[in-house]
């Protein structure tokens, strides 16, 4: 008599297995990661050995570019398979090599890829400022595209400028986290307003152009709402505008001011942190944090104002393209809005009418044709006037 083999079924939790799978692809990724840097830094590493070596010839032996291109022929020609030994890399790898003298500057540069500490040579001089971006890219993960766009508009010298009392309103390390969050002044270049611009305009043009709105205000941003209503004691209030830090953990509202700033100010936006504190955050959010921006400020009165306050805010200043700028035979051609409205209608009015005119035209032609399908029509009766 033979005897059935019964095999074991064993019946794998949905949940579990893909706990275990991303445990998996997480430990994949990151050991990819780790290759992909450490590919990074080896490179970077010997691009330096090499910029150490040549700037070395130049100083000593008085090399020129006749020299350094003889060595990018042979070293193409000895590694075929190996980009980077172009004229164009190997004055990159000197001049790398003379910018970073200290093992552990070299060391920061090779955790960011070769491209990055291109921009970085070409862009910039000093060598605070150098260290600085690249700490940035490390930790923000910027594109070249991105680090050249935080260059030219001199992130640098604006970031953590704003005037703010998150010492006195927040944790230790949450108030050095928001202090970097904050710039001064913000670069809203990107919006055109006229000289006398109202508040709505400014927030209608930040809103119009939301993706660069949102480059400028920096990592962590996610945007709630405009206008955001609240309810306080049966009365509707409007924040300018909501946004959410993900990195913060907090709400972040935002008053925009096309004056100067007044110490009112501050007296507002603490009510609206007060209310968002009590109304939209959770439980686990940190406290609600307010950011000012006006068109000016003074430091002193900032201050003075913001001392005795217990809600996290900080002020800054903005800039914005002024219609006003422009030069004056230009300024005066151009249209106001009503005008291109009223230009473009009076436009296709007349538009239509030509249409009709031509329409009455080729008809009393085809009438003719079909009157007397053997004559030929003149020259004159045919023209469309």
């Amino acid at each position: 008599m033979t005897k059935k083999i019964i095999k074991k079924s064993y019946n794998i939790s949905t949940i579990e297995y893909v706990n275990f799978l991303e445990k998996l692809k997480k430990d994949i990724m990151q050991a990819q990661l780790k290759a992909a840097l450490s590919i990074t830094k080896e490179l970077t590493m010997l691009y330096w050995k090499i910029g150490m070596a040549v700037s070395e010839k130049i100083s000593q032996e008085h090399w020129g570019a006749k020299a350094i291109e003889r060595l990018s022929k042979d070293l193409q020609s000895s590694f075929p398979d190996v980009a980077g030994f172009s004229v164009r890399n190997l004055v990159y790898m000197r001049k790398f090599a003379d910018c970073y003298q200290e093992l552990s500057q070299v060391e920061a540069a090779a955790q960011i890829p070769w491209g990055h500490n291109m921009v970085i040579l070409d862009k910039i001089a000093e060598p605070v400022q150098r260290l600085w971006y690249i700490q940035q890219i490390i930790e923000n993960g910027w594109s070249r595209s991105m680090l050249g766009h935080w260059i030219e508009s001199n992130l640098y010298k604006r970031q953590g400028r704003a005037v703010t009392n998150f010492k006195k309103t927040l944790m230790p390390l949450q108030s050095d986290l928001a202090e970097q969050v904050l710039k001064d002044p913000y670069n809203f270049s990107f919006v055109a307003l006229d000289k006398k611009y109202r508040e709505r305009e400014l927030e209608q043009g930040l809103i119009d152009h939301i993706q660069k709105f949102l480059l400028e205000l920096g990592e962590g941003f996610a945007f709630i709402g405009r206008q955001y209503r609240l309810e306080v004691g049966g009365e509707d209030n409007f924040i300018d505008l909501l946004f959410y830090h993900l990195k913060l953990r907090c709400y972040i509202v935002v008053e925009l001011k096309a004056t100067d700033f007044d110490p009112r100010d501050a007296g507002q936006i603490n009510f609206y942190l007060s209310a968002v504190d009590s109304l939209v955050k959770h439980p686990t959010d940190n406290p609600s944090i307010g950011i000012l921006l006006c068109k000016t400020k003074s430091k002193i009165k900032v201050e003075y104002a913001l001392r005795d306050i217990n809600k996290p805010i900080g002020v800054a200043s903005y800039e914005t393209m002024l219609v006003d700028s422009l030069p004056k035979n230009l300024k005066g051609s151009l249209p106001t809005i009503e005008e291109i409205e009223t230009g473009l209608e009076l436009a296709e009015i007349i538009e239509e009418k030509e249409i009709k005119i031509e329409e009455k035209a080729v008809k009393k032609v085809e009438k003719k044709v079909l009157k007397n399908p053997m004559k030929k029509v003149s020259k004159k009766s045919s023209k469309i006037k």
